[in-house]
């Protein structure tokens, strides 16, 4: 079986870094692909030091007519062609001999999808999402994200704060599905804590204003965008994640895999993954007070918070490990693969 992966997406995010994982792991599993990327040469490197194959094409606006001719090019020698999202998808073509499966992380537009053989969503209710919207049953597929324990060393604390006190966390990009917003206007009613802004993006100064509207400048760091998430988590007491849109929850396995405690909104994918008061803390969405009550309790106890990483840490490595995953994917290629390939 032979496969090619066309991913488009962004410098950053969650689905890249998802995608960048997957694809080293399929290697060291020893499954024969090539992969295509829009040019990025800190990915691109990043790929090659885990063995990938990489090539690159502009996935460019309405008159890139190389892209589709690449990748059609690229696809004869595949036996699958997996696409991430709606940019790479918007290229691919099905032919008789190359099965086209796009893999979706949200509630993305159907229209790029209708020529797709199959769908993979990586949460439950992605999968029904996509069914609701007419694809038959039996070419929408379920496979979950995994993210691997690193066991990172933490930062020293004085390269995160002078203050004394407890210190939360928040990751991702900072757009307002992410409700960061909610989180400042918790921090008022967790006394003396510091939160940690890792990440980047337009609601930038709108939440620099809003800290310094609350009067809790001084206990909130914008770190920006940063590559050492788990030593984040591993420096932390807390990871927030009160977002009022989740398709997955991506942050919520990796502040699993650091044993971190994870405080949530029950957006949908994060109330997919944890169980509330066992394997972290689930609170009502755009709910403020609610947040800053489940963080105080979980801080009042070191045996509360502990106790919410240890079950966490426990469903990463039961449901969402490296193996458990590509196994998964591996038993659906060789099941969709075409017939006849030599």
């Amino acid at each position: 079986m032979r496969l090619l992966q066309a991913m488009a997406g962004a410098k950053h995010g969650g689905a890249e870094a998802f995608f960048e994982r997957l694809a080293i792991a399929f290697t060291e599993a020893g499954v024969d692909q090539r992969l295509v990327i829009r040019p990025d040469t800190a990915r691109e490197a990043r790929l090659r030091q885990g063995g990938v194959t990489v090539e690159t094409l502009p996935f460019g606006g309405f008159f890139d007519l190389s892209t589709g001719r690449g990748l059609a090019r690229l696809a004869r020698e595949a036996d699958i062609l997996l696409t991430w999202m709606n940019r790479a998808t918007r290229f691919a073509r099905p032919t008789a001999r190359t099965r086209l499966v796009a893999r979706l992380g949200g509630y993305y537009d159907p229209k790029y999808y209708r020529r797709c053989d199959y769908l993979v969503g990586n949460t439950e209710d992605i999968c029904r999402w996509l069914r609701d919207q007419g694809f038959p049953a039996d070419r929408v597929i379920y496979l979950p994200n995994f993210v691997e324990p690193q066991n990172a060393a933490p930062l020293p604390r004085e390269a995160l704060t002078d203050r004394a006190g407890p210190l939360l966390l928040m990751l991702g990009r900072l757009h307002t599905n992410k409700a960061f917003d909610v989180a400042l206007e918790a921090l008022p009613s967790i006394p003396d804590a510091t939160l940690l802004i890792a990440g980047e993006g337009p609601e930038d100064a709108t939440l620099k204003a809003q800290a310094d509207r609350l009067g809790v400048a001084d206990r909130v760091r914008f770190l920006g965008w940063r590559s050492d998430g788990p030593a984040l988590l591993a420096s932390v007491d807390a990871l927030l994640v009160p977002s009022r849109h989740e398709p997955l929850g991506n942050v919520v396995l990796e502040g699993w895999a650091q044993r971190c405690p994870v405080i949530a909104a029950a957006s949908a994918g994060p109330a997919s993954l944890i169980v509330d008061k066992v394997s972290g803390r689930l609170v009502p969405v755009e709910d403020a007070g609610a947040l800053a009550a489940a963080v105080r309790e979980t801080l009042h106890s070191a045996d509360a918070g502990r106790d919410l990483a240890a079950a966490g840490f426990e469903s990463l490595q039961r449901n969402f490990s490296k193996a458990a995953v590509v196994a998964r994917y591996r038993d659906f290629f060789d099941r969709i693969a075409p017939e006849g390939r030599g």
